[in-house]
Order: structure tokens, then sequence, then C-alpha cells
């Protein structure tokens, strides 16, 4: 995927003293998305994240993307190292994009954007749910998946 931009000065606060903000970027990403990320490494420099390792799906690269960029001092997110293991016979993953959130957003004023239907706001939670733990306190700024299709 590449190189992604993030607001740096929003966003929640892990970060700790000089040093400490790659392990505490990494113990997020673990907590939140357990054994779908393996071997993750985490390098910070300056507001830029390095991802590394290996992942269950797109959907899982994305997330730790989102996950690592949606944090206060987060500028940019670099996930070239970041693969995502073959799954023999796997059905195709469906398309998302990324969208940024802008004051007075809601997931369903969003929905009602993407899908023509703010009722499925749902769907734009369950894509995010490791992003956004309750779905009425996003924030402008924070960036999310958006799935081409709602269900």
């Amino acid at each position: 995927m590449g190189l992604f931009d993030f607001v740096r000065n929003i966003g929640k606060s892990i970060l700790g003293d000089d040093g400490e903000q790659a392990a505490a970027i990494q113990k997020n990403i673990v907590e939140l998305l357990g054994d779908r990320v393996e071997n993750l490494t985490v390098q910070y420099e300056d507001g830029l994240v390095s991802l590394g390792g290996q992942v269950d799906s797109g959907a899982t690269k994305q997330k730790c993307v989102l996950l690592a960029g949606n944090l206060k001092d987060v500028e940019k997110v670099n996930d070239d190292h970041l693969s995502v293991k073959p799954q023999p016979e796997a059905p195709p993953e469906p398309e998302f994009q990324f969208y940024t959130i802008v004051s007075g957003d809601t997931l369903w004023k969003i929905a009602s954007k993407y899908y023509g239907n703010g009722a499925k706001w749902e769907t734009l939670f369950d894509a995010n749910r490791e992003v956004i733990q309750n779905p009425d306190l996003i924030y402008p700024g924070q960036v999310i998946r958006v799935p081409q299709k709602a269900d």
C-alpha cells in the first residue's frame, strides 16, 4: 500500500517517552488485533511509523495502518514491510477506501454520503471496530475504512 498521511496533533495519546513510542504502538496493535498479526515490528521516528511483519488479510493490514496512524504524534505510516500471508482459496476481499472524519461528521452522515442510507452506519462501525470503540466518539482528523458496498 505505501505511505499514509495522518493529522499529527490529534488522536489517542498512548505514546510515552522518547524511545518508547514504537513499543507502545506495537502493544496497541497486538492487543487489538491479536493473532491476526505475526512478527510485528514497529519503528517510530519523528512522527513516522514503519510497520513490518505478516497479517492474515488486507483488512488487517489496513487496520494496522489505522491503529498506528490515529495516534497523537503520528503523521505518517509506512506499511511497505507489512505483508499479507497467502491464503489458499480465500475469497476476494471487499474494496475499501480511507476517509478522514471532519467536524460535524457522524457515522450516520458518512453512511448517508457513501451508501445513500444513514441506517447503514453499522457497516462503517463493523469495518472499524478496532479503531472506533464507541460509534458516538469519532473525532475530526480520525481516519476510518469505508467498505465500497454496505451489507
